[in-house]
């Protein structure tokens, strides 16, 4: 393999918490443009992993590159866009004013691009109705919008349909197919057997720490 084809490479990574092994010698290798899925129980290690790719944890042994930039003491991916766990947004104020905040930190997009990725997600870019006021889906389509918007080459994706209807969920689907048609890698953890089967060309599962491929 072309080491240019590869997005993520995970070799050998361990994390302890409290002498408690939660990653377990984990050794993954994700190519550029292809979508991976990872199932497995709550607690069983998914959302560890992902934000120990994101740069969000320090890892206790091993290596992290992502697309040739090694992830650790405080690096982050380049191009990442993410959910893990709830999206996290200042509740007083309405969607386009939290993602404007959040775009100020690269300064990489304007307002219009902002308001096409709100809509994109089934959202209206000018409803000024505080995030408090929002629905549980409302604000998953929100924290889609947030991880989107800046044309991310890698999606890290823990959960992404929580709290969507059966439209929703349908219409997230097309989405992270288009992206995937676009070249954009994603890394997805599911409960829901579908989103799997529709969105992922190789499947893992997670248990105790341990990763092992299943498709």
């Amino acid at each position: 393999m072309e080491k240019e084809e590869i997005a993520v490479k995970v070799t050998n990574v361990t994390k302890d918490i409290k002498k408690t092994k939660v990653l377990n010698n984990i050794n993954l290798t994700v190519k550029k443009g292809q979508a991976y899925g990872i199932i497995g129980r709550n607690g069983s290690g998914k959302s560890m992993l992902f934000k120990a790719i994101c740069g969000l944890i320090n890892i206790t042994d091993g290596e992290i590159v992502v697309f040739d930039k090694s992830i650790k003491n405080g690096n982050f991916p380049d191009k990442l866009g993410m959910i893990i766990e709830h999206p996290g947004f200042l509740p007083q104020y309405s969607a386009l004013k939290n993602l404007q905040i959040l775009a100020s930190i690269n300064n990489a997009i304007d307002d219009s691009k902002i308001k096409e990725t709100i809509a994109l997600v089934g959202l209206d870019p000018n409803n000024t109705l505080p995030i408090k006021k929002y629905s549980l889906g409302m604000k998953q389509r929100l924290g889609i919008a947030q991880a989107l918007m800046e044309d991310p080459k890698l999606l890290v994706l823990d959960e992404p349909m929580n709290g969507l209807d059966s439209k929703g969920v349908e219409e997230i689907r097309k989405i992270l197919l288009n992206l995937k048609s676009q070249s954009v890698t994603i890394l997805l953890a599911s409960h829901m057997q579908d989103d799997i089967d529709e969105i992922c060309d190789h499947v893992y599962n997670m248990e105790n720490g341990f990763l092992t491929e299943i498709k």
